[in-house]
């Protein structure tokens, strides 16, 4: 349990770098920057609480009988993609909230664990760029 938590402190802490560096480049790049950062921001925010409440969902089904469990996770499943459609439809309608910013908001959780996962291994590179020549034939 306390794994977890630390995994998701990680995560948070990851996703507030990834922010601030975004939203600092977005100062430069964009002439109405603000739109974007409160998108990026709104995006984010929401998909932080999907996912702690992924891992809630996840540690509440594990005690539960497996046919209980699966319609659980199944009911909060669709209750996590309701509530991004509603950010995305709010940052739609919303003429102060930028919509590719909060698009972006919402993917860079799944980003940020894709990138840390994939560079995180260093065995992973030792295997993509050991040679055919090292490998042993076996015989």
């Amino acid at each position: 349990m306390e794994s977890i938590k630390k995994m998701q402190f990680d995560m948070l802490r990851k996703v507030i770098l990834v922010i601030c560096f975004i939203s600092g480049a977005s100062v430069f790049v964009l002439d109405e920057p603000l739109g974007f950062i409160y998108g990026l921001v709104f995006g984010s925010g929401i998909s932080l609480l999907n996912f702690f409440e992924l891992a809630n969902t996840l540690n509440r089904a594990v005690l539960m009988r497996p046919d209980k469990a699966q319609s659980f996770t199944v009911i909060k499943y669709f209750i996590r993609y309701i509530v991004t459609a509603i950010v995305v439809y709010i940052s739609i309608v919303a003429p102060y909230i930028n919509v590719l910013g909060t698009i972006l908001g919402l993917i860079i959780i799944k980003l940020i664990i894709l990138v840390s996962n994939l560079l995180g291994d260093k065995n992973y590179f030792k295997k993509i760029f050991r040679r055919k020549e090292d490998e042993s034939s076996g015989q």
